[in-house]
């Protein structure tokens, strides 16, 4: 493989939550005109794939250059039947619906899916008074769940915690959840789209589902819910790498990381798995393989693993998302500035162990 810094097509939902935060607050450009919901940074979801914009393998969708170059795009040695991360701009200017993404294992047993969904939201703007909705409350039983849900009373019987900017929250796969309204965030998560929603209209256009049609919805939602779990609002664990480059853990687990970076000056950064850069601020240079690309506020760049090393040769702020070899790519550099295991383990699926 010719390796090299990847533009991707955009694929773009219009769901009914949507509304003007992309564009607006995140300044992101080359957008349709209307309501946008969400930005596929980088997809590999069928129906919604990326495509290479850029150089060599331009036209080329990242299903297929994954699928050609497992190693040298993903990680030495990886396996799979697709890019195993998916990374979104989400406009939650309106509530997006009550639901759920199976685990593994229910998406394998109930939806003959590969994998399920767990996901990671970091919080780029949230208006004041912002909440969202996540993980069921303490006592709460199935047929009482089932009633709350069929008469929309969600606080009930879901926890409900307060949003702000900076915040992650890491959603594995099994929760229930919603955020939103007055809310934008970037969502990493594994590769897949399947979904159980609980509410009484359809999110891609609001039309209304039918009482029968819903509560096959609810009763699918919980073949699949994991009702022990629990999230909480994370600020990340800051490391200051050097004078120059100030790293913060959002969130951490087996399926994926996401790291916010501050650069005041050039710096070099080594790799050995894939990276997904999307930047948050001006406009950044960046140098590798004797070329230079320039990454315009809220575009993204796709590393593959075998190009190895970068430079960011101009100040700026960005989102690094990645597959990480947990131990040596998460732990240890945490451990390394003095965080305790129960610190780092609040990156990622904490379960019930706050209870």
């Amino acid at each position: 493989m010719k390796a090299y810094p990847l533009r991707l097509t955009l694929p773009i939902a219009t769901h009914i939550f949507g509304g003007e935060l992309i564009k607006t607050r995140l300044a992101k450009t080359g957008l349709p005109d209307g309501r946008i919901a969400e930005t596929w940074e980088v997809s590999d979801v069928e129906g919604m794939r990326a495509t290479v914009k850029n150089g060599d393998y331009a036209g080329m969708s990242l299903h297929e250059l994954t699928e050609r170059y497992p190693d040298e795009l993903v990680a030495p040695g990886w396996r799979g039947p697709h890019f195993p991360l998916l990374s979104k701009f989400i406009d939650g200017t309106g509530m997006l619906p009550v639901h759920l993404h199976a685990n593994d294992e229910a998406a394998q047993r109930l939806e003959q899916q590969p994998n399920g969904k767990s996901e990671a939201w970091h919080i780029l703007w949230a208006a004041p008074g912002a909440s969202c909705l996540a993980g069921i409350k303490p006592g709460v039983n199935q047929p009482r769940l089932r009633a709350a849900l069929l008469a929309e009373e969600y606080d009930e019987v879901m926890e409900r915690y307060p949003v702000k900017t900076g915040d992650t929250f890491y959603v594995p796969g099994g929760m229930l959840h919603s955020f939103g309204p007055d809310t934008l965030i970037y969502e990493i998560e594994q590769t897949s789209n399947i979904q159980q929603h609980a509410m009484p209209w359809q999110m891609e256009d609001g039309s209304k589902i039918s009482p029968q049609e819903r509560e096959k919805n609810i009763d699918a939602l919980l073949a699949e819910l994991r009702p022990e779990l629990t999230t909480r609002p994370h600020q990340g664990l800051t490391v200051e790498e050097n004078d120059r480059v100030t790293r913060l853990f959002c969130c951490a687990g087996p399926y994926f990381a996401l790291e916010r970076w501050r650069v005041s000056a050039a710096c070099d950064y080594g790799f050995t798995r894939a990276r997904i850069i999307s930047n948050l601020g001006e406009p950044l240079q960046i140098e590798a393989a004797g070329e230079s690309w320039t990454l315009e506020r809220a575009e993204t760049l796709l590393l593959p693993a075998a190009l190895g090393k970068v430079t960011f040769s101009t100040p700026g702020e960005f989102l690094v998302g990645y597959v990480p070899d947990l131990e040596a790519e998460v732990n240890q550099p945490l451990r390394a500035r003095g965080y305790d295991e129960q610190a780092i383990a609040m990156l990622g699926d904490v379960k019930d162990q706050l209870r």
